[in-house]
């Protein structure tokens, strides 16, 4: 069984998922939402957790630097929830701070272009959420 990781905005998802030992996370895909009209790609989050045969979730948990919890952490819990509802799995929260900065510093300095960071930026930071998620299980 895998574990699916997801960093959530307001208007896309990245996916990421483990394999099948647990040990590295790859990149998926990027899910367009509408969080403002409540569309969260529910059903093609449920298509991929047939597909790769997801036994947990690792959801994004954007605290504040100070370690408070603002409005998009409260955003985070409540997809959290939503997930646990839907599809009756675990959903770990995982705090996500500075995971995009990460990812977009990782793809400039690989020089990808400006336009194509932009498609891939949330997927990436999907995959740092769920690796670091990983390693602490070691």
């Amino acid at each position: 069984m895998r574990t699916m990781g997801l960093d959530a905005g307001t208007k896309t998802i990245g996916i990421a998922i483990s394999d099948a030992f647990g040990w590295t996370a790859q990149g998926i895909e990027t899910i367009k939402i509408n969080e403002a009209a409540g569309e969260f790609g529910l059903d093609r989050i449920g298509e991929l957790v047939r597909e790769h045969e997801v036994s947990k979730f690792v959801v994004g948990f954007p605290k504040n630097m100070n370690n408070t919890v603002g409005p998009r952490g409260e955003a985070a819990e409540a997809f959290a929830a939503l997930l646990e509802e839907t599809f009756n799995l675990p959903v770990v929260l995982w705090d996500e701070r500075l995971t995009t900065m990460a990812a977009e510093r990782m793809l400039i300095d690989a020089d990808v272009s400006r336009k194509k960071r932009k498609k891939v930026i949330d997927k990436m930071a999907a995959v740092m959420i769920l690796q670091g998620y990983l390693d602490s299980q070691k």
